[in-house]
């Protein structure tokens, strides 16, 4: 059995640098929707959750598509 870490030190700096980036970048993506108010959506166990203005996560989409039966169609 290998003693040898899967990779080495500098690849995992890099791998935190490029995760630190990209959460960064959801948490302001997320900021600008509550500016905006439009709901942050999120997959929990395979569930849409929508978050709400209150910051409650609600199943029931705020914006509900129209039938496919209706005249709009």
């Amino acid at each position: 059995m290998s003693t040898e870490p899967p990779f080495d030190l500098a690849t995992y700096l890099e791998f935190e640098e490029i995760l630190r980036i990209g959460r960064r970048a959801v948490h302001k993506a997320q900021e600008e929707s509550r500016r905006l108010g439009v709901p942050n959506v999120y997959s929990i166990n395979g569930f849409l959750y929508y978050e709400l203005p209150s910051g409650e996560l609600s199943r029931t989409d705020p914006y509900p598509q129209p039938e496919s039966g209706s005249e709009d169609g």
